[in-house]
């Protein structure tokens, strides 16, 4: 698998396991926040990794390690991803995958497999707000309504996160945002923190009593809904 970054350790990647975290390369999104540009834009001038030394790696850890978080870049690109997980859970790993949501197809195999054991899957924005927080003017929103109505079955664990950013986002998207996701999911308002990004886009971070209006507007129909990474 195309993989260029590995966290040896994490406590915030994967809740309630203490975890390693694997970055691929590569995206089908262009958001200009983007914090990991260069692992989307030019993957390549980060090394390689070794995926048997990786497996090695976390064979001799498991049971210090009890999860393993795959993320990017956007993982569901690689054609390799599903027979890479099921090494992992040949180890005994539970595995907790990063998406865009652009790959619905891919997302129901892997959970029809049993293969996951928890998705976090990113709203970018509104739905009519999806080109300008993707990059993408084209981009295929039905993808994204797809990949909600799987995880919204419940076969799995999951959440939804969105990172909040100044220039992109508005009262509006957290109305339509509360409106469009289960009332019974787990949702997470995260701030924007100061990247390259993507693009000449000027982008910034919203304060937290702005945050917290955010907030409330979504807890209106999403009760599990709470700020992340936040002092509240």
């Amino acid at each position: 698998m195309d993989i260029h970054g590995f966290t040896k350790t994490t406590l915030l990647d994967y809740p309630g396991h203490v975890a390693a975290t694997v970055f691929t390369g590569g995206c089908n999104m262009r958001c200009p926040y983007c914090h990991n540009s260069d692992l989307v834009l030019n993957p390549d001038i980060f090394p390689k990794e070794d995926e048997a030394q990786i497996l090695a790696f976390l064979k001799k850890r498991h049971g210090i390690l009890s999860g393993v978080c795959i993320t990017g870049g956007e993982p569901t690109l690689q054609p390799d991803l599903e027979d890479f997980i099921d090494k992992l859970k040949d180890i005994g790993y539970n595995v907790k995958l990063d998406t865009n949501g652009m790959n619905p197809a891919k997302l129901e195999r892997l959970i029809d497999s049993g293969k996951l054991n928890y998705v976090a899957m990113d709203i970018k924005a509104g739905r009519d707000n999806y080109a300008l927080a993707t990059g993408i003017a084209g981009i295929k929103i039905d993808n994204i309504l797809a990949s909600v109505e799987i995880l919204s079955k419940g076969r799995i664990s999951y959440e939804f996160r969105t990172t909040t950013v100044g220039g992109i986002h508005t009262e509006a998207d957290f109305k339509d945002i509360a409106e469009w996701l289960p009332k019974d999911c787990s949702y997470f308002i995260q701030s924007y923190k100061e990247a390259p990004g993507i693009g000449n886009m000027q982008c910034f971070s919203f304060s937290a009593e702005q945050l917290k209006g955010f907030l409330d507007i979504v807890k209106t129909r999403i009760p599990n809904s709470s700020l992340r990474g936040i002092d509240q």
